[in-house]
């Protein structure tokens, strides 16, 4: 093994030494979780180490919601994106935390992640803070579809369609060419023809106050915050180091560059999430 490799794995052990450290001192922790943790999954992340955007900003809630032609191209791309992200499994960050969360460490956890891989990983508490992707909602009349629904229902009004990814983005969202998207057909509710949504908190869109609420009481309840693969650089996840520092808990965050809450971290790793994880948990097991 060469000097840099040695250096590395000295520092990934040191560094996983403090997270177990950090875990074993807090019996009630809630955790906080981004999309730095379902990136090894194959799920592009929003930000650069910087916390600056490495793609287009995503489709604002009230151009969705107003504009036919923002819908019909959010479901052209999301017709290609579905099949790539559906494919996706748990990787062993989501592992890691699901078998800390059987060690009984942990309050609850919340995730900003629509892809429901903590819950694929075999964990129990999850408070899915900005909804859901697998599933679709009418914004008219409120009913809940599946998104696989939704796929076949696409696909089969839209049998010429050709679209391929030219790239993957975040949250089953996919660059297509837009020459493909002119005369692309979106289905409404089949209950009362109202607009579909996919049943997620878009950007510019409040969190639905149950949500808020429920996440928030998980970090009452804790004695600890862990922070894991998040900028924090939205507020709906930012609130949640702002309360835990308010209450002079424990924070700790990792996870690879910048956060918006680095100063309010009494630790803070800077690494792979799912090594440190992982390897944190072998240390204390």
């Amino acid at each position: 093994m060469d000097s840099a490799s040695q250096s590395a794995d000295n520092t990934l052990a040191a560094d996983a030494g403090q997270l177990a450290g950090f875990l074993r001192r807090h019996r009630r922790i809630a955790v906080l979780t981004g999309a730095g943790v379902s990136t090894a999954s194959g799920i592009p992340d929003y930000r650069d180490a910087e916390g600056q955007w490495k793609h287009a900003r995503p489709v604002m809630y009230a151009d969705f919601r107003g504009s036919a032609r923002v819908r019909q191209r959010y479901w052209a791309r999301s017709l290609v994106g579905w099949e790539y992200f559906r494919r996706a499994v748990p990787n062993v960050a989501h592992a890691a935390l699901a078998a800390l969360e059987r060690c009984d460490l942990f309050e609850g956890l919340i995730t900003q992640n629509v892809d429901r891989l903590h819950q694929q990983a075999g964990h129990q508490r999850v408070v899915d803070l900005h909804g859901r992707l697998d599933q679709v909602v009418c914004l008219d009349c409120g009913e809940v579809t599946t998104r696989e629904a939704m796929q076949l229902r696409l696909q089969a009004a839209n049998p010429d369609f050709t679209g391929t990814s030219t790239g993957q983005r975040p949250d089953g969202d996919a660059e297509v060419d837009t020459r493909t998207i002119e005369s692309f057909s979106v289905p409404a509710c089949l209950s009362c023809g109202g607009v579909l949504k996919p049943d997620v908190v878009f950007f510019g869109q409040a969190v639905p106050r149950d949500w808020v609420s429920e996440a928030t009481q998980t970090v009452e309840r804790a004695d600890a915050l862990l922070i894991v693969g998040s900028s924090l650089m939205v507020f709906s996840g930012y609130r949640f180091a702002r309360q835990a520092a308010a209450r002079r808990m424990p924070l700790a965050i990792v996870g690879l560059g910048r956060t918006r809450a680095d100063e309010l971290a009494t630790l803070r790793l800077r690494g792979d999430c799912g090594a440190l994880l992982s390897q944190a948990h072998a240390t204390m097991t």
